[in-house]
């Protein structure tokens, strides 16, 4: 079995490479068993945070009253690491594609069971997908309006990596603050937008989205410092 200590509060000196070399050597054991996963399960834990705030835009109204995002991706991570050893990436950004698909499927199947859909819905279809690719842009864009420290030389390079630390940022809060930050600064959604997907009035939700902001200011803490 292959091990690689992780401190979480620490992860950004994780080598995320390495990490994902040690869980494929794990799949490949013909003998696997529950504690041959454990690099795998290291690595997927990295990207909770992150498919929690994918999941998060993606459950309306009706969805959740019957989940949650937490049980959104809890299902994605069952079903990864049922079939990882279909995956056939090398790098972290091809893991990161490969989840967002299964959360998809995922998202699909609470649909056909909860609401009873007999066809495709086209919009839920492309939406993960297009939150994903914008989320780097929004993540920093809410991270340097939180700490205007101007962009560090490594910045192009670390782009996707900042859309997985503001997650982990936003983890650290309230999920009712996490959820209406997410909405309103990360999906740009209005207040009546948010009030109906979380089914509130919209001053109430104004209200809530500042105290959010206010202890999310209080609590950010920018990697690049």
């Amino acid at each position: 079995m292959t091990s690689i200590s992780i401190d979480p509060a620490n992860t950004t000196e994780i080598d995320v490479s390495q990490l994902l070399s040690a869980a494929r050597q794990d799949a490949a054991r013909q003998d696997a068993d529950a504690a041959d996963a454990e690099a795998l399960g290291q690595l997927l834990q990295l990207y909770r945070n992150y498919l929690t705030i994918l999941a998060t835009t993606q459950l309306d109204r009706r969805l959740r009253r019957r989940m949650s995002p937490s049980d959104l991706v809890q299902d994605t991570m069952l079903a990864a690491h049922r079939d990882f050893r279909s995956f056939r990436g090398g790098s972290e950004p091809e893991l990161l594609c490969w989840l967002r698909q299964i959360l998809v499927n995922c998202l699909r199947d609470a649909i056909d069971m909860h609401l009873n859909a007999q066809k495709r819905d086209m919009r839920r279809e492309v939406s993960i997908e297009q939150v994903g690719a914008t989320l780097d842009k929004s993540a920093c864009h809410l991270a340097n309006v939180l700490a205007d420290r101007g962009p560090s030389p490594s910045e192009p390079a670390r782009r996707r990596e900042r859309a997985v630390e503001l997650a982990d940022q936003l983890a650290k809060l309230r999920p009712e603050y996490r959820d209406v930050i997410v909405l309103r600064n990360l999906q740009g959604l209005s207040f009546n937008e948010i009030a109906d997907r979380l089914d509130r009035r919209p001053g109430t939700v104004r209200m809530l989205w500042l105290r959010a902001m206010d202890k999310f200011k209080q609590t950010y803490d920018d990697p690049r410092a």
